[in-house]
């Protein structure tokens, strides 16, 4: 898919559903190198799972690194994005290519069964975004799903949310702040390295988490 392409098609549904896509543009390919860099390094065959890839600007990133034993399962909520990324599949070549060591699902990250599957996890979710609930309710399944010694990777905009309290409700501020207390907790605990991409709009940073070390 062209980039341009992706753009379009990733802007037109943040009209639509802003509160689980999150910005109006894909990741750029700076900001999806970042976040695959653990997977990247990887010293063996590994099970990787993609969460929220949106359009699929880190999923490419992803089947690009693909060795043979790989195994890479990708779970969107969203409908549109869920039909592009089985189009890109059936189209692409690279993405055909890795049909066989990949597996699409539609369904929240919540509803996956099963603990300690993966080596590496790759998010995109908007946690920003979310309810406090919410973002408590992804990272215990983040805690689940990953197995002892697992990378987890995930980013967010540099200082998003300091910029939205400038223009927010009473009620918005309350909910960033109480938010923002959470996300640093689990940074000051289980944070084992962060990129800064300032090629990607917003600029980003990507954090890289161990929960067991």
């Amino acid at each position: 898919m062209r980039y341009w392409s992706e753009c379009r098609e990733f802007y037109q549904e943040f009209r639509q559903a802003y509160t689980t896509t999150g910005s109006i543009l894909p990741s750029s390919r700076g900001l999806a190198r970042a976040l695959v860099g653990p997977f990247r390094r990887r010293p063996a065959p590994a099970r990787v799972l993609e969460v929220g890839p949106g359009t699929g600007a880190v999923t490419g990133e992803i089947l690009r690194r693909m060795r043979p034993g790989d195994q890479l399962d990708i779970v969107e909520i969203n409908a549109h994005f869920v039909d592009l990324l089985r189009r890109r599949f059936a189209e692409e070549p690279l993405w055909r290519a890795r049909q066989g060591q990949t597996t699409l699902i539609h369904a929240p990250l919540q509803e996956l069964p099963g603990a300690g599957v993966y080596d590496y996890m790759i998010s995109g979710l908007p946690l920003n975004n979310f309810p406090l609930s919410l973002v408590r309710d992804i990272f215990h399944a983040y805690q689940r799903l990953l197995k002892p010694g697992g990378t987890l990777s995930y980013f967010e905009y540099l200082a998003i949310r300091d910029l939205k309290r400038l223009l927010a409700s009473r009620p918005e501020r309350r909910r960033l702040r109480v938010l923002g207390k959470f996300l640093q907790r689990r940074i000051r605990a289980f944070q084992i390295g962060e990129d800064r991409v300032f090629l990607n709009v917003p600029p980003a940073v990507a954090r890289h988490f161990c929960f067991q070390r």
